[in-house]
């Protein structure tokens, strides 16, 4: 008889509370998953100016963002429905939130300051998964972002997280373009004139080249004499590349140059010293 009535109670309970609560388990399932179907088309027809690449890393962190704030709220908003369905009365909740959110704002200072700090990160594009930057002093590739933290990883494969809040600097290695920028040294016996035409001649064939020409954008070339330094006359040697192959790049026109600099007798000097004797022997 007790048995009877216990279940009565608990079939009373599912109908008139139980097939609700399912519903709202359901409903939120099937609002987050076409929620970040939404966001997903959303953010794709309105990100699409720039480079396949670039728009590409802007909307995967984009959409990573927005469907994580989605399903937050989502899950907040059904957990408060159920837990009102289970007949615990919600606004001492609330107001006890309420008071314990102020409580915390005082002593999470340093989280609201990550939360701005990741929002105008975002807003204003500084960067985006799988771009490689630097913030501050730590350089890596980054591997996720959101609003608090940003997560690095550098190349020796060690994995940073840093708060937002925290960055004062950031240096993009990896927006638009990047860039060729060599130093080399030349001998001082050397034919200038002569070194300039071959680094131009070497970049140019780089550039035309079937496997690498689809990575420059534009040809490394001379720009001028930078520098007279103890052992060498040192030209500066400038290019552009799509970005995170200016190493790749850079790479190949080295080893060109010094290949077409033996073919053609041009000395890379090492350090060296002229020694004059004075008095006589």
């Amino acid at each position: 008889m007790a048995f009877r009535n216990i279940s009565q109670i608990l079939i009373d309970w599912f109908l008139a509370h139980g097939i609700k609560i399912v519903l709202i388990l359901i409903v939120s399932y099937f609002i987050g998953r076409f929620g970040k179907g939404f966001i997903r088309r959303a953010i794709v027809r309105g990100v699409k100016n720039g480079e396949k690449e670039a728009v590409e890393k802007r909307q995967k962190t984009l959409i990573r963002i927005f469907s994580g704030i989605l399903k937050a709220l989502v899950w907040l908003v059904a957990i408060m429905m159920i837990v009102s369905e289970l007949g615990i009365n919600i606004g001492p909740i609330l107001a006890g939130a309420g008071i314990l959110g102020i409580a915390i704002g005082f002593g999470a200072q340093y989280l609201i300051r990550d939360f701005l700090s990741g929002l105008f990160i975002i807003l204003e594009n500084q960067y985006r998964i799988g771009d490689v930057v630097c913030l501050d002093n730590t350089c890596g590739l980054v591997e996720d972002v959101d609003l608090r933290k940003t997560i690095l990883r550098d190349l020796d494969g060690v994995v940073h997280h840093i708060p937002n809040g925290e960055v004062k600097k950031v240096s993009n290695l990896s927006k638009d373009f990047a860039r060729i920028n060599l130093n080399i040294g030349i001998a001082y016996k050397e034919n200038l004139d002569k070194v300039i035409k071959i680094v131009n001649k070497v970049g140019k064939a780089l550039a035309e080249d079937p496997d690498w020409k689809h990575l420059i954008k534009k040809p490394p070339q001379f720009l001028r004499v930078d520098n007279f330094s103890d052992s060498a006359v040192v030209i500066k040697i400038l290019g552009e590349t799509k970005p995170l192959k200016q190493w790749d790049v850079a790479g190949e026109l080295r080893k060109r140059i010094k290949i077409a600099f033996d073919k053609e007798g041009i000395e890379i000097p090492f350090p060296q010293m002229s020694v004059w004797p004075r008095g006589k022997f």
